[in-house]
């Protein structure tokens, strides 16, 4: 989402786990995704991405942020909501945790603080839409998406409309479609 705000144009090459073509090997030896390949530049992570391309063109200020909050949220969501998005998108591979745990656990975690910021305003830093909501969103989506009708009973009315809102976006619309898988 960000490449595309900030109107930078890639090849975009869908990869397969269970195939992943040399090419991007080469590249990038851990074999995991994003990877932005430009200019002899190798960026292996979503944030180094985003930064990257904020750096070139940030029209609307997503980048200028209070950066102790911005990393306070993005080390949450990255750190111990991962954990939980994972326990509770898979509970096959946990199958000794309770579903109904996870889920108090990351309603606790960053559901009630979201809900609790979207007070102050439309977005997690305030009035403005800013990186950290992009970053923080597909993670949220991804949880919302387990169940949905689930997620729709919480009690967290402005963490929704901010959900809904993404999902809705021209901007998310732009890029979220199926991509073949690239083949060597």
């Amino acid at each position: 989402m960000t490449l595309q705000y900030a109107g930078i144009q890639v090849e975009h090459r869908e990869i397969s786990f269970s195939n992943k073509p040399q090419s991007m090997l080469l590249v990038s030896p851990k074999g995991t995704v994003p990877v932005l390949c430009v200019d002899g530049l190798i960026l292996e992570q979503s944030l180094d991405i985003m930064r990257w391309a904020l750096g070139k063109f940030d029209p609307d200020g997503w980048g200028v942020v209070d950066e102790p909050t911005a990393q306070a949220w993005i080390e949450k969501n990255d750190g111990p909501f991962k954990t939980l998005l994972d326990q509770y998108k898979y509970p096959n591979r946990y199958p000794e945790l309770h579903q109904e745990e996870v889920l108090s656990a990351a309603i606790e975690l960053i559901l009630k603080p979201m809900e609790i910021a979207f007070q102050s305003g439309q977005y997690l830093l305030g009035d403005k839409m800013t990186w950290v909501d992009v970053a923080i969103f597909p993670f949220i989506r991804q949880f919302a998406m387990v169940n949905r009708e689930r997620f729709d009973g919480l009690p967290f009315a402005l963490t929704k409309k901010w959900l809904d809102r993404y999902i809705g976006s021209e901007l998310f619309n732009s890029v979220m479609h199926p991509y073949p898988t690239w083949i060597d």
